[in-house]
């Protein structure tokens, strides 16, 4: 008989569960609810709520709107989200995840502290990342913006640094961008180093290592737009080989079944308990 576990330290991180929470509370009064972008990175959520009512929404879209309820996700807004609200009576349910709305605090604090001696806000993250948009709002879109070591010519270390990070990127890639960076400063001139990565996330990658590497075949659920998926399956494949990236049942493959003994399920922040369940029951309907 086939072995199927999931993963007890998988799923929502409390930023997402206070944003879907903040969401569900709003649709049982009726009345229309508006979210700026996916509510999180899970087709299949997304899904759920929007048949309860919840209406997902562009940026340009948003900016069309006027007398409406808007939820802002986990991610964050720049500024000008609240300014527009504030001209248009728009109710905003503000889910910015604690951790993020801490951080856009502390970058633009730090942007003021800099700027008089032509001091640069460095950001490691995603382009286009809706966390990493809301957190250069926050200073005028004047941060450089770094995804890999490609991107650190950037800089002009002949003048202050303060680096800062996106709270869901790689720890370990994190440090080497930092190393790097006090490589390449001038003597004498000042950088800043804040390691910003939520511990949440973090502190999984030890226990996930642990967990994937114990099973014939692991499955990590997690939508296509994930960051996090993809870095925390990263991290599985780095410990079991027999690692697949799903988004649900539809995309198990019969052949990864065979001769398979134990199975390890997990995901990524924005995956639901609920469909890393709905994998688990198909695969023990369907190949145990």
């Amino acid at each position: 008989m086939i072995k199927v576990e999931i993963d007890s330290y998988s799923g929502f991180c409390f930023g997402v569960i206070k944003a879907i929470k903040h969401a569900e509370k709003e649709l049982k009064n009726n009345v229309p609810l508006y979210c700026l972008g996916d509510i999180v990175h899970n087709s299949m959520e997304v899904d759920r709520l929007e048949r309860s009512g919840l209406k997902t929404i562009s940026e340009e879209e948003y900016y069309r709107l006027k007398d409406k309820t808007v939820l802002v996700r986990a991610h964050g807004q720049p500024p000008e989200t609240y300014e527009y609200a504030r001209e248009n009576n728009i109710k905003l349910i503000d889910a910015t995840c604690p951790v993020v709305l801490s951080l856009q605090k502390k970058v633009k604090a730090s942007y003021k502290k800099i700027l008089p001696d032509e001091g640069q806000i460095v950001i490691f993250g995603k382009k286009g990342h809706a966390e990493v948009v809301a957190l250069n709002g926050q200073i005028s879109n004047k941060g450089i913006i770094i995804e890999s070591v490609e991107d650190l010519d950037k800089i002009d270390y002949t003048r202050p640094v303060c680096l800062y990070s996106q709270t869901t990127m790689r720890i370990d890639e994190f440090r080497r961008i930092a190393r790097l960076i006090k490589q390449n400063m001038k003597p004498g001139v000042k950088v800043e180093i804040r390691d910003t990565i939520c511990r949440q996330v973090a502190n999984r990658v030890p226990r996930l290592k642990e967990f994937a590497k114990n099973f014939d075949l692991f499955l990590f659920v997690a939508g296509a737009k994930s960051s996090n998926g993809k870095y925390l399956f990263s991290v599985c494949r780095e410990v079991n080989p027999n690692a697949h990236y799903i988004s649900g049942p539809a995309d198990l493959d019969p052949l990864w079944f065979e001769g398979k003994a134990s199975i390890g399920i997990s995901g990524a922040t924005s995956t639901p308990e609920w469909l890393m369940k709905e994998v688990a029951l198909h695969i023990k309907n369907t190949f145990g």
